[in-house]
């Protein structure tokens, strides 16, 4: 079912005038303004049986219970639990035989006086998609940020309204319904970093694809999920962590792919910084790597991601191209240690000036940003198959009027060669593993860990066909 792309107004009015269903509004932080616009444009009496704002702590947990955290997924949840019950234990005798109850609820911080950080917070939905039937959900985390508290309030409210159309009228197409979240909005204004839909109304809904879809259309530029295929929200994963990436399109993952990260890890957790903190291991993607001819295969993705969990790793979706632009997203959440792992041909491609000519200052302009709390590049070396050659971090030559900025690099460790390495994986690349497992060439077998060459079997995953 495909929306009309009404205006907030016109959805507001839409839900108003629906007589099938009926529910409440639970607001914490940034003022009601979902439940406004519902009052606003008339007929909420057809909408709302109750709204409400806990803002004091000890109020809203003697409602809802203790939270460590006020906005929290944790926190929205028992919002959206607690009020849906509530009504419908009430009101399912009355009217449960025609009216499908629903729940909204936000716990949200925004711009202040006191808080000049940007806003963000959680927002969801319980409801039923029909009379007398089992409840479904849909939460998300938003980042507003226009830089004036007032335009805030007005994103979220249009946000609200957004998700609450979306659950009651477009329900059934989930990718539409995630296009429609940003209808009189732009992303300069907001950002939609997870969505998750759970209940029995969307048992067929893949939440990985649904994190796809996100970045894919724009709504956010980077989201994650953990080796269960649960969506996380990044802050939550990154928050004050040091981190260790690894790029690529891991179609499929080779023992390469896995001894780089290995031995980036293994050189990681020396820095005197890290002090035994737990680093966050990320596999990214980017959309770049995921496409193929311009479009993106569902299945193929989903097949990469399977045996990305099969080695128990958390996946990275983003639209960062730039590598710069990748660890201003780390640094937005992190202070700590950031760990780049790649090959000698990546650090290579680092070198060429003409992927910065979008900068002013050019390669020095990009450099800055990426190196700028300290992050460092774990470079993995290459084995040049015409000469035979390794080629390391160590005897890798650039462009003659950069070598002394390479120097300076390695000199600062900002880029370190890897230790440790496997002289036999330099030969593994996962372009010709795929290449022979579609050709049925088992000689795939060995260029993989063993337990990807079960799962790719099992699951007949990549081209597989036994």
């Amino acid at each position: 079912m495909k929306s009309d792309r009404l205006d907030t107004h016109q959805k507001a009015l839409r839900v108003n005038l629906d007589p099938t269903k009926y529910g409440v509004f639970a607001e914490i932080g940034a003022g009601q303004e979902v439940a406004r616009w519902f009052f606003r444009v008339g007929g909420a009496a057809g909408t709302i049986a109750k709204t409400m704002s806990a803002y004091d702590m000890t109020i809203s947990d003697a409602i809802y219970g203790p939270s460590k955290r006020y906005v929290s997924r944790e926190r929205l949840q028992k919002m959206v639990e607690h009020e849906y019950e509530l009504l419908h234990e009430r009101l399912k005798e009355k009217r449960g035989s025609n009216t499908k109850f629903f729940a909204f609820a936000d716990t949200v911080t925004a711009r202040s006086f006191t808080r000049p950080d940007e806003g963000q917070g959680w927002m969801g939905i319980r409801m039923q998609v029909q009379p007398g039937g089992p409840p479904a959900d849909i939460i998300i985390h938003v980042r507003m940020l226009d830089k004036e508290n007032l335009q805030q309030q007005e994103t979220l409210g249009i946000m609200g309204v957004n998700l609450i159309y979306g659950a009651i009228f477009l329900h059934e197409d989930p990718e539409e319904l995630i296009s429609s979240l940003m209808d009189g909005l732009t992303p300069e204004r907001v950002e939609v970093d997870m969505i998750k839909f759970s209940g029995p109304a969307f048992e067929k809904v893949d939440n990985r694809l649904m994190s796809l879809q996100l970045v894919q259309k724009g709504l956010a530029l980077a989201a994650m999920f953990n080796a269960d295929g649960e969506v996380v929200q990044a802050a939550e994963v990154l928050y004050k962590k040091p981190i260790l990436v690894e790029r690529g399109s891991f179609r499929p993952v080779t023992k390469t792919t896995l001894h780089m990260l290995q031995c980036s890890l293994a050189q990681l957790v020396q820095e005197p910084q890290i002090q035994g903190d737990q680093v966050v291991v990320l596999l990214e993607m980017t959309l770049k790597n995921l496409t193929d001819g311009g479009v993106i295969d569902h299945k193929d993705f989903l097949d990469r991601v399977d045996i990305l969990s099969s080695v128990g790793k958390t996946v990275l979706i983003s639209n960062y191209l730039e590598y710069h632009r990748l660890a201003s997203y780390f640094f937005r959440n992190t202070k700590q240690l950031i760990g780049v792992a790649m090959g000698v041909p990546t650090l290579r491609e680092l070198f060429e000036e003409k992927y910065y000519t979008d900068l002013d200052g050019g390669i020095l302009e990009s450099f800055g940003r990426l190196f700028r709390n300290g992050l460092r590049l774990y470079v993995y070396p290459y084995k040049d198959p015409t000469s035979g050659s390794v080629l390391t971090a160590g005897n890798l030559r650039v462009a003659s009027h950069l070598r002394h900025l390479y120097a300076y690099l390695i000199e600062n460790q900002y880029i370190l060669g890897l230790r440790d390495y496997e002289e036999s994986y330099l030969s593994y690349f996962s372009r010709d593993a795929l290449a022979k497992i579609r050709s049925s060439d088992s000689a795939w077998e060995e260029m993989v860990p063993p337990q990807v060459a079960k799962t790719i079997k099992e699951r007949k995953l990549l081209g597989y066909k036994g």
